[in-house]
């Protein structure tokens, strides 16, 4: 499946681009034939569906499915479809156009803390809804996070997404930790109960890098990254950038709190500690890619778009994009690691 390119998936998913792979399987760009729109594709890699482990990443894939169909937010990715092809498993999404959290930072050092605080304050409200369903997402991080165009952000991956229901949380309960080591929290680590306080504290530990500019938590191996989530203070945000307000400060070392008791009760509560951090309505600063300014501009025409609107065309053949032109910056599907 390495040169999947112009495969045909389900009868009308044209795969085009390879754009990396995840935990549970390949994510490509495709074309869809049907209704003539580009789409994300992710299918379950056929090396991970044999022996003892292939039933158990079968219903993961297809609770992935299920449970992300079931919150409605624009923050989040939409699914279009979901089946299985010539005995491989595939998830159809929302393609979104522009960059991962990670590729947006590591362009924007130091990452203004207004940006942060916009960046978290639309999180917030994507968790909101997902822990609603109840859904915790279980691994909350840059790599999973899109920034688009209009500055919105876009949540994806619910993959290892556990849902708070006693006969569904089985599926995932093997007695492993399942997510990244660097955003996991300490509960998470020890193959703990998790809630919503565990995408919390991935929230402060994303808040954190943003500002800080790295995880509060890093080693050389992935036991080490979780013995100091266990056991080691996170250095206050202020000493490497002494601009963030002492409020926001505070609010990070709240949701990087050991004891998930001592974390805010709710991503509403973040929110509202959020809200007059935020930029006020006004001009923005015309930067793409600018998360602020869905509150400085709600619902206001991309810049690009208003100057010079473009009409929806039939994508080409992969290959002839390929010979083209190059690979573009920023207009890409995140893939989840």
């Amino acid at each position: 499946m390495t040169d999947g390119t112009g495969r045909l998936i389900g009868g009308r998913y044209e795969l085009s681009t390879l754009l990396g792979q995840g935990g549970m399987g390949q994510v490509w760009t495709a074309y869809d034939q049907r209704l003539d729109r580009r789409v994300a594709v992710k299918l379950l890699r056929p090396d991970r569906v044999a022996g003892q482990d292939g039933d158990e990443l079968r219903r993961r894939f297809l609770r992935e499915c299920r449970v992300t169909a079931q919150v409605d937010h624009p923050g989040l990715v939409t699914v279009h479809d979901a089946g299985s092809d010539d005995e491989e498993l595939f998830l159809v999404m929302q393609y979104v156009d522009g960059a991962d959290l990670a590729e947006h930072l590591a362009e924007r050092t130091p990452y203004p803390w207004p940006w942060a605080v916009a960046v978290a304050a639309q999180l917030c409200a994507v968790l909101s809804a997902v822990h609603a369903v109840p859904i915790v997402h279980r691994d909350l991080k840059p790599r999973n996070v899109m920034v688009r165009q209009d500055g919105t952000v876009v949540v994806l991956d619910l993959g290892v997404a556990s849902v708070m229901e006693t006969d569904t949380t089985r599926l995932t309960n093997t007695g492993t930790p399942i997510g990244t080591p660097a955003y996991m929290a300490p509960e998470q680590a020890m193959g703990g109960t998790v809630g919503p306080y565990t995408d919390l504290y991935a929230l402060g530990v994303l808040l954190h890098e943003l500002l800080g500019g790295d995880v509060p938590f890093a080693g050389s191996s992935a036991l080490g990254v979780l013995h100091r989530h266990l056991y080691e203070t996170p250095v206050p945000v202020r000493r490497m950038r002494p601009e963030v307000p002492e409020a926001l400060e505070a609010l990070v070392l709240r949701l990087l709190a050991k004891d998930p008791q001592h974390r805010p009760a709710s991503a509403q509560e973040v929110y509202e500690d959020l809200a007059p951090l935020l930029a006020a309505r006004g001009t923005p600063t015309g930067a793409p890619l600018d998360p602020t300014r869905p509150f400085v501009r709600p619902h206001a025409p991309w810049p690009d778009r208003a100057r010079h609107p473009r009409r929806p065309a039939r994508p080409r053949h992969p290959a002839a994009r390929q010979a083209g032109r190059g690979p573009r910056r920023r207009r890409r599907q995140a893939v989840p690691r």
